[in-house]
C-alpha cells in the first residue's frame, strides 16, 4: 500500500443513447453554472418553476426534478410558500473522507464513480483520500484492512466502501472491515454493492442501481428478441449485486418466459469449459453478470465459431467504454457511474447531518442500450 493521495472535490428501462442526458440534468447544469458564476448569489431567490418551464420549454415535473437535484447538492433551499433560494453556506466545514475500494483499477466502474464524487458541487470544500492495494487477491484484502485501520486512526469524517469480490475469503474480509467501521462510529456509504449476501441487508447506506430490476430487464429483452433458452453467466464469488441480478433473471423467466433457466458459474475464457456448456445447455441467449464477463465469453464463442447474435444473443451490465467496440457491439444496461458518485457524496453528508435516520438504498437510473449482440433480426 503506497501513501495516500488527496484531491479536492470540485431509472428507466427503455433503450436510450449512452450519451443522452435527461432533460432535467441539462436544466440543472445551466442553473448550477449561473449559481457558480454569480448570476444568482447566496440568498438570491431563483425564478419560479413556472418561469423556468417557459424559459426551458420543459414540463413542471422536469423543472421540479432539476430543483430537487440542486437541493440534493445543498446548493438551494426550498421555502414552502416563498420560493427557492441559493444556499448561503452550501458546503459547511471542510472534511476529509476516505475511499476504501480494494478493486479500484481492476473494475472499470469505480474510477468514474470517484470522479463523480470529486466533481459534485457539494464536495468542493472537502477532500478524498485513498490508498492503493496490491494486485494479488490476498495481499489486496490485507492492504484494505490496513487502510481501514489507518482511516479510523486518522478519524476521517466518513468512508466510502466498495466491498471486494471474487476471492474465496471475500466475505470474511468484508465482514471484518464492516465491523471495524461500525465499531469506530465512522459513517459509511457503500458504493455499488452491499457487504451482506443478497437479499440480506447491512447497517450502512448504499448507492447503486436496482440490480434485481436490471436482471429482469435484460432477461425480458432477450425473451422479446426471440431467445427461449436463456442462461445467466457469472464468475464464482461475485459481489452481492450479481446475486440480485440473478434473482431478477429468474423473476423474468417465471413471469414472461417458458420457465427454462440456469446459472452457469465459471471461467468464460476457458475454451473447454465454454464448449462443454454449449453442448450441455445449448443456450440461445446469455445474460452476463457484467460487461467484462460478456467480453470474455464473446471472444471465446467467436473462437469456437459461434455466431453472435445468430446462434446466441448476449447482454451485459455497466456499458463500460469498450462495450460498443467489441467484435459484436454489446447490448448492455448502462449505469451512470458519475451520478452514483455525486449521490454517494450527498448521501454521506445527509448521514452526517442525520446520524439516527434509518439506513437506505439510494437507487440511480439505469438504461438499456441496445446494440448488435442481441439483434432479433439476425436469423440463426
Amino acid at each position: 500500500m503506497r501513501g495516500d493521495k488527496k484531491k479536492k472535490g470540485s431509472s428507466s428501462g427503455s433503450a436510450s443513447s449512452p450519451t443522452e442526458s435527461p432533460r432535467y440534468q441539462t436544466i440543472y447544469e445551466e442553473l448550477l453554472g449561473e449559481i457558480e458564476s454569480g448570476v444568482y448569489k447566496p440568498g438570491d431567490r431563483l425564478p419560479s418553476e413556472a418561469l423556468l418551464c417557459e424559459r426551458f420549454q420543459a414540463s413542471r415535473i422536469t423543472v421540479a426534478k432539476a430543483f430537487q437535484t440542486l437541493q440534493r447538492d445543498k446548493l438551494v433551499i426550498r421555502r414552502p410558500g416563498s420560493g427557492t433560494y441559493v444556499n448561503e453556506s452550501p458546503h459547511g466545514p471542510s472534511m476529509q473522507f476516505g475511499l476504501l475500494i480494494p478493486d479500484l483499477g481492476t473494475t472499470e466502474i469505480f474510477e468514474p464513480i470517484c470522479q463523480g464524487m470529486m466533481r459534485s458541487p457539494v464536495a468542493k470544500s472537502h477532500s478524498l483520500s485513498w490508498g492503493h492495494t496490491a494486485s494479488n487477491e490476498s495481499s489486496r484484502e490485507k492492504a484494505a484492512e490496513q487502510l481501514c485501520a489507518q482511516y479510523i486512526k486518522q478519524k476521517v469524517a466518513g468512508v466510502f466502501f466498495a466491498p471486494t469480490e471474487f476471492s474465496l475469503t471475500r466475505d470474511a474480509t468484508n465482514g471484518r472491515i464492516a465491523t471495524m467501521l461500525a465499531n469506530s462510529g465512522i459513517p459509511v456509504v457503500l458504493l455499488d454493492r452491499g457487504v451482506e449476501r443478497y437479499p440480506d441487508r447491512g447497517a450502512f447506506d448504499l448507492v447503486g442501481i436496482d440490480n434485481h430490476r436490471a436482471g429482469h430487464l435484460l432477461t425480458r429483452h432477450l425473451l422479446q428478441a426471440g431467445a427461449t433458452r436463456i442462461i445467466f453467466a457469472a464468475r464464482h464469488n461475485s459481489a452481492p449485486t450479481v446475486d440480485a441480478r440473478i434473482a431478477g433473471y429468474f423473476s423474468a423467466l417465471r413471469t414472461e418466459g417458458n420457465g427454462f433457466g440456469e446459472v452457469v458459474l465459471g471461467d468464460f475464457e476457458d475454451t473447454g469449459f465454454v464448449r462443454a456448456m454449449l453442448d450441455r445447455v445449448n443456450p440461445d441467449g446469455i445474460v452476463c453478470a457484467n460487461d467484462i464477463t460478456a467480453a470474455r465469453l464473446m471472444r471465446t464463442l467467436i473462437s469456437l465459431g459461434v455466431e453472435i447474435p445468430g446462434r446466441i444473443k448476449i447482454v451485459g451490465v455497466d456499458d463500460v467504454t469498450y462495450a460498443k467496440f467489441l467484435p459484436v457491439p454489446l447490448t448492455t444496461l448502462r449505469q451512470d457511474c458519475g451520478e452514483i458518485g455525486a449521490i454517494a457524496m450527498s448521501t454521506m453528508l445527509d448521514r452526517l447531518e442525520r446520524p439516527h435516520h434509518p439506513v437506505r438504498d439510494v437507487l440511480v437510473r439505469c438504461d438499456l442500450v441496445v446494440r448488435a449482440s442481441s439483434d432479433r433480426t439476425t436469423a440463426s
